[in-house]
């Protein structure tokens, strides 16, 4: 077959490499560990990368205190957001057969926006400490209303997608309400949250998520097969023996869940899960979104973000939310630029 590698570690068992994408996941994590390399050295104070290794090494140092206190783990943490927000993306657009289709369209950073801003304006929480368990369970939430509000004898990814963009609506006029009625220190505290920020955030945050990540590999590996026939005609899909609503809602249930506990982690960081697919898809050329790549697309994405947000205006530090939705509108306008084009045609 071309372009297809039959691997055979097991008499028992055979595997499919498509050999572009393992070129292509290779040289993304050559990037990303670049990227990450040289987040580690640049800021106000510049670490020359043997210092770096030694620091990561253990070897005390005079860098200890900006390598391993306040760099590194920002690092780990935006790469892991990074990682599952494009996971995520991946996900939801195989669900919805649609590349303009995100976490996002679905309700999940809208939910998690009022979630928190509910608990804050109740008293439920009172310390940003107990934020991301409460976006994080706004998040799915809202999901699961969304789907649930969509369901009529079976899934229709448009009407899914609508549903989703109605919800998000609602939602985010009840976090516009909450930020007009609130006092001035807790309407700041959550404008802060909402623009997406991996600032003043380490390994509280990116231990839960790696964890999830950890979790869901066994659910990534059965959803890297389950995401090719998707993308046939759900007809033929299903004549192959495929149960497509179910194979839906799983994957559905996986991407919301990654993509709730990377909100929550970091706040809502937009254009990420709908670009990393997209642009991981172009690389490898490959008929559906491979997860792997989008994965390590994502992590490159986000880490390079929050690269050029710490450096591009020094002393001051641009949210990397507030960046990636700069760069993403753009993307976002070309992509529907070429969409339109393509049904014109």
């Amino acid at each position: 077959m071309d372009g297809l590698t039959v691997l055979r570690p097991h008499p028992r068992v055979s595997l499919l490499l498509h050999r572009r994408s393992a070129v292509v996941a290779c040289a993304l994590v050559v990037l990303l560990a670049a990227v990450m390399l040289a987040s580690a050295c640049v800021g106000q104070t510049f670490v020359p990368p043997a210092e770096v290794w030694r620091t990561l090494r253990g070897q005390a140092g005079p860098y200890d205190l900006v390598v391993n206190e306040l760099r590194v783990p920002r690092i780990a943490l935006g790469a892991l957001v990074g990682a599952a927000l494009g996971l995520a993306g991946a996900l939801v657009q195989t669900v919805t057969r649609n590349p303009l289709a995100s976490p996002d369209v679905i309700g999940v950073g809208h939910g998690a926006a009022a979630a928190t801003v509910l608990a804050l304006s109740t008293g439920v929480i009172t310390s940003p400490g107990a934020m991301p368990a409460v976006s994080v369970a706004g998040g799915l939430g809202a999901a699961a209303l969304v789907y649930v509000l969509a369901w009529r004898r079976g899934m229709h990814p448009h009407r899914f997608v609508l549903t989703g963009v109605g919800i998000g609506v609602a939602l985010s006029a009840v976090v516009q309400l909450y930020l007009t009625d609130s006092e001035l220190e807790a309407a700041e505290q959550i404008k802060l949250w909402l623009t997406g920020s991996l600032n003043g955030r380490g390994w509280d945050q990116a231990g839960p998520l790696a964890a999830v990540l950890l979790l869901a590999v066994p659910a990534l590996v059965w959803a890297s097969r389950a995401v090719r026939p998707l993308w046939l005609d759900p007809d033929t899909a299903a004549a192959l023996g495929v149960r497509v609503d179910r194979v839906r809602l799983g994957l559905t249930v996986l991407g919301v869940i990654l993509a709730a506990t990377a909100t929550g982690a970091a706040g809502p960081i937009g254009f990420v899960a709908l670009t990393a697919p997209q642009l991981a898809r172009r690389l490898t050329r490959t008929p559906h979104l491979p997860l792997l790549t989008s994965a390590l697309t994502g992590a490159v994405v986000l880490a390079g973000a929050d690269l050029a947000a710490r450096t591009l205006l020094p002393p001051l530090e641009i949210p990397v939310g507030a960046l990636t939705a700069l760069v993403g509108g753009p993307y976002l306008l070309w992509l529907l630029g070429r969409r339109s084009g393509d049904i014109r045609g």
